[in-house]
């Protein structure tokens, strides 16, 4: 019988990470941006983080 490791309980939580890409924009300016990010155990998993703005009252 295959038994597996359990995961520790950190690689099922998602946190706000801010990436740069090596790279240039039309304007000169690094990319950057921010996503979810959380390890599995093995590698890290990325989530695009949509932003939004709150309706105003």
């Amino acid at each position: 019988m295959i038994t597996r490791r359990a995961k520790p309980s950190w690689t099922k939580l998602w946190h706000l990470w801010t990436v740069i890409v090596p790279r240039r924009s039309i304007t000169g300016k690094l990319v950057r941006g921010r996503v979810w990010r959380r390890h599995d155990g093995h590698k890290w998993l990325y989530k695009r983080f949509c932003e939004f703005d709150a309706p105003k009252r």
